[in-house]
C-alpha cells in the first residue's frame, strides 16, 4: 500500500501531516513505516478565494496533482487541506484511488470516543464555513457545529495568513483567545479545522488542550489504519 498525499496547501501544513502520519504509524524498523508519494502542488491557486467567487478554480491544479500520484503508485489519497475538501467529490470522481475525507475521519474518531450530539467549535478558514465543508459532514452523524461571530473569523484568517507567513507565536495568540471563546458558547471540544491551525496550537496546555481536535492528526491515523499492512519483522 501507498500513501498519496496531495498537499502543498500550504507546504507547511503538508510536512506536519506527514510527520503525524509517521508518529502515528507503530512502526520497530524503517520498513514497518508506510510509502508515501507526495505532490506538494503549491501552484494549486487559493481555494478559499474561489469559494468566495474571488479567485482561480483550483480543481484543475488538484487533478493535475492527483494524476500524479495515481502514476506514481499511490493506492490511498489523502488532503492534508480542509477548504480543499469543497472539492473531495469532484475529485473521487475522476478516480478510483479512494480519496479519504478529513470530516468523515473527525466523525469516526467523535464516535469513537463516545461522543455523540455535541456542539464542536470550528476554526477554520472562510472558505471552509462559506463551502459548509464541516456543518453539513457532521451534521448527518448527529453533531452540531458553531464558528466564532463575524470579528472572530477575521480575526482566524488573520492568524492562519500569519502562519503561512512564518510569524507562529502572533498567530497562536489569536487563536487560543478565539478557541476560548467558542469553548465558553457551549463547544464541547474545537476543531482545529485549518492545517496551519495545530501548527499555532501546538504548545496549547491546560483545559484547552484537552479540548481541542486536531483534524490532521486525526486524518493521519485513517490513513495509517488504511494503509497498513503487518509486516513482517525485518533488519533495518
Amino acid at each position: 500500500m501507498m500513501l498519496g498525499v496531495l498537499g502543498g496547501m500550504g507546504p507547511m501544513a503538508t510536512v506536519d501531516f506527514m510527520g503525524k502520519v509517521i508518529r502515528n504509524t507503530p512502526a520497530a524498523c524503517d520498513q514497518d513505516h508506510i510509502e508515501m508519494v507526495v505532490c506538494s502542488a503549491t501552484s494549486v491557486p487559493d481555494r478559499t478565494a474561489a469559494i468566495l467567487d474571488q479567485g482561480r478554480d483550483p480543481l484543475p491544479a488538484m487533478l493535475d496533482a492527483l494524476d500524479r500520484l495515481e502514476r506514481s503508485g499511490a493506492t490511498c489519497i489523502a488532503i492534508p487541506c480542509n477548504t480543499a475538501h469543497h472539492w473531495h467529490g469532484a475529485l473521487q470522481a475522476r478516480t478510483r484511488v479512494p480519496i479519504l475525507h478529513i470530516v468523515d475521519a473527525l466523525a469516526d474518531a467523535l464516535a469513537a470516543r463516545g461522543l455523540k450530539g455535541t456542539t464542536i467549535g470550528v476554526l477554520a478558514t472562510d472558505g471552509t464555513v462559506r463551502a459548509g465543508i464541516y456543518q453539513r459532514r457532521l451534521a448527518k452523524r448527529g453533531y452540531a457545529c458553531a464558528m466564532p461571530d463575524g470579528a472572530g473569523q477575521a480575526e482566524v484568517m488573520r492568524a492562519i495568513r500569519l502562519v503561512k507567513a512564518g510569524d507562529v507565536d502572533a498567530a497562536t495568540t489569536i487563536l487560543s483567545r478565539q478557541a476560548q471563546a467558542l469553548v465558553a458558547k457551549g463547544c464541547s471540544h474545537v476543531a482545529m479545522a485549518c492545517t496551519e491551525i495545530p501548527l499555532a496550537l501546538a504548545a496549547v496546555q491546560g483545559e484547552l488542550k484537552q479540548r481541542m481536535l486536531d483534524p490532521t492528526d486525526i486524518l493521519a491515523q485513517a490513513c495509517v489504519r488504511s494503509c497498513l499492512v503487518t509486516p513482517e519483522r525485518r533488519v533495518a
